[in-house]
């Protein structure tokens, strides 16, 4: 009830005859519908859609915004997502007439300013990883994992090795990565990881063979630890004939640092909105660019952008290519936006982001520690994960009622039950974009949920629109469509 009368639904507000523009008649001549759509696609009357004044349609909209938590309102400590601030200096430069107005087909001489753009941005990106060959054009993370492997496996095809089928994962892993090779047709293996986080290299030794095509790795990996062993992995894997792929997630870490290319990766991708503050959309729109070496160059997607003859142009003539995994050139505002971002620190102030980073999470790691089981070790990189199993065990709160409860506190929870090697699992990232007051703030909101009755936890949030969901429910029957209620 609190709900409906704080904010009706659209449909709830329509009335007959209300309008928020009038389109002029149309003063050229136009041929009838029929001829341009398929008659089974014409109506025999309109939509059903509600009738709304401007006012109404604006009102409605900002108050929906008001009731979701956001990086602009509140702290967002999720584990893995690096969830830093969006400058609204790259807001305004990505909405600049002369980016925002160009179309796709025009002809490549009239964008000559937004292709030197694209290819100067994939001249930082090789930079920034230390491998040479770029492609933009993945639309997220995980499609940039599919496109390297979909790349991986022509290139095994190319060399005669089309039995190398194989892709080895670390048990810590994002879910993607497996996900990702399945839907490029490989098959998965997973490597079990030691009790300090690390690659299990034994059990490593025991799955590296001819049918090893990649070993994919997050690096720093989902626990917040650089993995030390990673040049004897590489050793291992190339000396097998294999290929290194870096997941770029936690890229943050070691920004301007360390350079994927430089410790044995052979292919990787970035993710804009974690490593340079794009904006996190909701399930996107996004971006996954994928950095390679150079002897993996040539089976990157087309169109390409090359620089040729002092022009920039769009080239498709690449016969190992594996083709085109995205429309045009990928989402071009998302890009604008890390190409903006990178020119604006520059190459001294990158690596600034990442010392701070991980400053900021071995800060909340030294302050929690006492708190909540911190698992592996006592420092890390740009996050860590903390354990509530002890928590659990002495009282019978869960990671989710921590969670759920923060929430009332104003602070969005941080990732929990991920990675599925740590019991009760909080993983908490504070990125560099916070200051210390707000660390501290949610270390003082933590300090007293763990000390506030079991049942006032259990039944949290309280505060929210929305109180807690049975998630599994939600899940397996959402509720997608309106309907009116009686």
């Amino acid at each position: 009830m609190r709900n409906r009368q704080a904010l009706q639904l659209l449909f709830e507000l329509s009335r007959p005859g209300r309008r928020a523009h009038r389109l002029p008649a149309c003063d050229v001549p136009a041929p009838p519908p029929e001829q341009i759509y398929a008659p089974d696609l014409l109506r025999d009357r309109p939509p059903p859609l509600p009738e709304l004044a401007e006012p109404d349609v604006v009102r409605h909209f900002t108050n929906l915004s008001t009731l979701n938590m956001s990086v602009d309102t509140h702290f967002y400590p999720l584990g893995s997502c690096t969830m830093k601030y969006n400058p609204k200096r790259n807001e305004s430069l990505a909405s600049l007439p002369g980016l925002v107005d160009l179309h796709p087909l025009q002809d490549e001489a009239s964008v000559q300013g937004i292709l030197q753009l694209l290819y100067e941005l994939q001249r930082f990106l090789a930079e920034i990883s230390g491998l040479p060959g770029v492609s933009l054009q993945p639309a997220a993370g995980a499609h940039g994992e599919m496109t390297a492997l979909m790349m991986a496996a022509a290139y095994f095809e190319h060399q005669g090795q089309s039995a190398r089928r194989k892709v080895l994962i670390p048990d810590s892993a994002h879910g993607t990565n497996p996900a990702s090779a399945r839907m490029a047709g490989l098959q998965t293996v997973t490597i079990r990881s030691r009790d300090d986080g690390s690659v299990d290299m034994d059990h490593l030794r025991t799955q590296v063979d001819e049918s090893t095509a990649v070993f994919m790795i997050t690096n720093p990996n989902t626990l917040g630890k650089f993995e030390r062993q990673m040049t004897a992995i590489a050793e291992l894997i190339h000396e097998a004939g294999g290929l290194i792929y870096l997941d770029g997630a936690n890229m943050n870490a070691i920004l301007g640092i360390a350079r994927p290319g430089d410790f044995g990766a052979d292919m990787m991708h970035f993710n804009p909105h974690k490593t340079f503050s794009g904006p996190h959309g909701g399930g996107g729109p996004g971006a996954g660019p994928i950095c390679v070496q150079d002897f993996l160059e040539p089976f990157l997607p087309t169109p390409r952008i090359d620089r040729i003859g002092g022009q920039y142009r769009i080239t498709t003539d690449h016969p190992l290519s594996i083709g085109r995994v995205r429309s045009f050139f990928g989402n071009i505002g998302v890009l604008i936006r890390a190409y903006c971002y990178i020119r604006t620190y520059g190459g001294e102030g990158l690596p600034e982001v990442s010392r701070h980073a991980v400053l900021n999470a071995n800060y909340l790691l030294a302050r929690l520690k006492d708190l909540l089981t911190v698992p592996h070790g006592e420092r890390c990189m740009h996050e860590f994960v903390a354990s509530a199993a002890e928590v659990k065990k002495r009282r019978g709160i869960t990671a989710m009622d921590i969670a759920k409860r923060l929430l009332d506190y104003g602070f969005h929870a941080p990732t929990v039950y991920f990675p599925l090697t740590v019991p009760e699992a909080m993983m908490i990232e504070p990125t560099e974009t916070e200051s210390k007051q707000t660390l501290d703030a949610f270390v003082e909101a933590l300090s007293q949920i763990l000390e506030e009755p079991v049942e006032v936890l259990r039944d949290a949030p309280t505060s929210t629109w929305i109180r807690r969901p049975n998630e599994v429910q939600a899940a397996r029957q959402p509720v997608v469509k309106w309907t009116a209620c009686s």
